[in-house]
């Protein structure tokens, strides 16, 4: 039922449904990684962040962690660079750590700043770079400077919380040395999510969660435990870009995240339908 159909007396039935959800997520942390298509299209894109302006004003206390893949290929292309990966990650050579640099922590982080504002959010932008957020050594040779992550120094992002900010973390990082490293969104944001013992983490992608049957979306396992997504993985259902996905969920409840969703982001507002409703959305991995 559209928005502007429901009565008023409808509307408030939707709100007091909504309120233990409310009272369980007010004053706590929700960490929300953000990528893929919802992050192309213009319309998601303004979903996404009233969403999150609506958590902040019910006093959740909301982390975006975010990448930008299409638009670092976008300006590479406009370079005249070609994009080149291996096992699914970019390689990742000077020219293209300057290239990440100014796209992530520049473009799209202060559009999302801006964005989150305009809702009526009061939003700050930080990249990994910023008080060491996110220390990083080389992951693979081939790949250039790829970062794997091997400090997160939490402290600019509590602070911003602190003070009332939406912290908008772009995921960038850095070594003693200066060098400057490109860094998977999914493994910040798990990294993150656990350094500040997040009461949930939500990844957003561009599927519906897990399905058991990858062709049928009515197949979707709603929840799921670490030790059943250790065997699925076995079984060959967990399979392909899910891996990755999957072994940052269990690296985040690891390192002391409450539950991690894996739910699509191409659906409106589905933040609010998993953090305020019944329903949830997505695949919940947890202990």
């Amino acid at each position: 039922m559209e928005g502007n159909q429901l009565s008023n007396a409808q509307r408030a039935e939707v709100l007091t449904q909504a309120l233990p959800y409310i009272k369980q997520y007010t004053g706590k942390v929700v960490v929300i990684k953000y990528g893929g298509n919802a992050m192309i299209n213009d319309t998601l894109k303004q979903q996404v962040m009233e969403d999150i302006v609506l958590l902040w004003l019910i006093g959740v206390k909301v982390v975006l962690v975010h990448g930008g893949g299409p638009e670092i290929n976008e300006l590479m292309s406009k370079l005249g660079k070609k994009a080149e990966f291996v096992d699914g990650l970019r390689v990742t050579d000077k020219e293209t750590v300057d290239i990440v640099q100014m796209v992530l922590a520049g473009k799209v982080n202060k559009t999302l700043v801006n964005l989150l504002e305009t809702k009526g959010g009061k939003a700050m932008g930080i990249s990994g770079m910023d008080g060491r957020l996110i220390e990083a050594e080389i992951k693979n040779e081939k790949l250039g400077f790829v970062g794997s992550i091997t400090h997160i120094n939490i402290d600019p992002v509590t602070d911003l919380l602190e003070k009332g900010y939406i912290p908008v973390v772009s995921t960038i990082g850095c070594d003693k040395e200066g060098n400057i490293y490109n860094i998977n969104g999914d493994t910040a944001a798990a990294y993150i999510a656990g350094a500040i013992q997040a009461e949930r983490l939500i990844m957003m992608t561009d599927i519906t969660g897990i399905l058991r049957d990858c062709e049928d979306a009515s197949s979707l396992i709603s929840e799921i435990t670490i030790s059943e997504a250790s065997k699925l993985k076995d079984e060959g259902i967990i399979s392909g870009g899910m891996i990755p996905k999957v072994d940052c969920c269990i690296e985040a409840i690891n390192k002391g995240v409450k539950n991690v969703v894996i739910m699509d982001g191409r659906v409106p507002h589905s933040i609010l339908m998993e953090l305020l409703t019944d329903e949830g959305a997505g695949t919940m991995v947890k202990r």
